[in-house]
């Protein structure tokens, strides 16, 4: 039986671990980071924070043991948020098999450093085969059953068709890439774009601004992300397209919903105060609005996004900046 580790036991890790238990020969064992957390799932059988109703079956093994949980482990999922992956993987480091391969469902991009999420786990855990699993996947849906189709990536084409056999079911369908720069900008940058998403909804700005929006932010997207060495059409696919529409338009996008509390009005600490979760794209804001600095690459959507969250501008100025913007042409070449 394949030793499938999953740390982090929030909503995605929680719903991968349900997935990959769905077939018998897998041993799936879902790791906890403190002892408390551990016990709330093992007392209930159930994540009643982030899915409630969906019992834990047995063949899933709790535990808050780190050694226990990595000893002998064929395949690692890392599913714990971006800012906390890099301090939560460097005690673990020792306890890892210098060549077990690493799959990453966290979607954002590291503050300063600017790395992606495989990039730090390279960087704390050595070189190894990893890869990464996007596309349009809320925990809440898939974790139910309900059909899902995702996109892994990486560089290891034997990794990918491990994953791809260990994962797939007849309601989780998993696709294969080699674009792993792509996938991780893709499913990191969605996030802002749902930012502004948010914001359209709590202004009541209507459909035709958020369709506009959504447009505007995939160029965003594939503008940076081919400027970093990304494949354009990757943002076509299910961690372009699918996983902004998703994001934009769910309501289970924590993104999304932090930019309606603050379009009605709040601020953004008293809209993160009432969203269940970490929503990534506030932190993966400041890198993208960095990273387009540096590469002097125009993002305005990212920008007024990034004003609205640490510069206090209002989004209705926001709103009144971008619509205000030089007439120009739409299209490649003008892109």
């Amino acid at each position: 039986m394949p030793k499938i580790a999953i740390l982090g036991s929030g909503g995605m890790g929680t719903a991968m671990a349900l997935v990959f238990a769905e077939k018998p020969e897998n041993h799936v064992v879902l790791w906890s980071h403190t002892a408390t957390r551990h016990a709330e799932l093992a007392t209930a059988r159930e994540n009643r924070r982030y899915l409630p109703g969906l019992p834990l079956p047995d063949s899933i093994e709790l535990t808050a043991e780190a050694p226990h949980a990595l000893s002998g482990a064929e395949l690692v999922v890392a599913a714990i948020p971006t800012s906390f992956l890099r301090g939560t993987l460097q005690p673990l480091a020792p306890l890892l098999a210098p060549q077990a391969p690493v799959v990453s469902v966290v979607k954002g991009v590291e503050y300063d450093t600017l790395l992606r999420p495989s990039q730090i786990l390279e960087q704390v855990w050595g070189a190894r085969p990893t890869a990464a699993l996007c596309g349009p996947s809320h925990a809440e849906e898939f974790a139910r059953r309900l059909p899902c189709s995702v996109v892994v990536a990486g560089q290891q084409a034997e990794l990918l068709r491990l994953v791809q056999g260990w994962l797939s079911t007849d309601r989780f369908r998993v696709y294969t890439n080699r674009d792993l720069v792509g996938v991780e900008l893709g499913g990191a940058l969605k996030n802002v774009v749902a930012i502004a998403a948010g914001i359209c909804d709590g202004l009541e700005y209507g459909d035709n601004a958020k369709a506009a929006l959504l447009s505007r932010g995939l160029v965003e997207i594939t503008r940076l992300g081919t400027a970093l060495g990304a494949d354009a059409d990757t943002f076509t696919g299910l961690a372009g397209l699918g996983d902004l529409i998703a994001t934009c338009c769910s309501r289970f996008g924590r993104n999304r919903k932090v930019g309606e509390l603050i379009g009605r009005g709040l601020s953004l600490e008293e809209a993160l105060g009432q969203i269940h979760g970490v929503p990534e794209g506030v932190a993966t804001c400041r890198s993208i609005h960095q990273l387009a600095e540096r590469r002097r690459l125009d993002m305005p959507i990212c920008a007024e996004v990034y004003r609205v969250l640490f510069e206090g501008k209002s989004a209705v100025s926001a709103t009144d900046s971008l619509m205000n913007r030089p007439p120009r042409s739409e299209g490649r070449a003008a892109s």
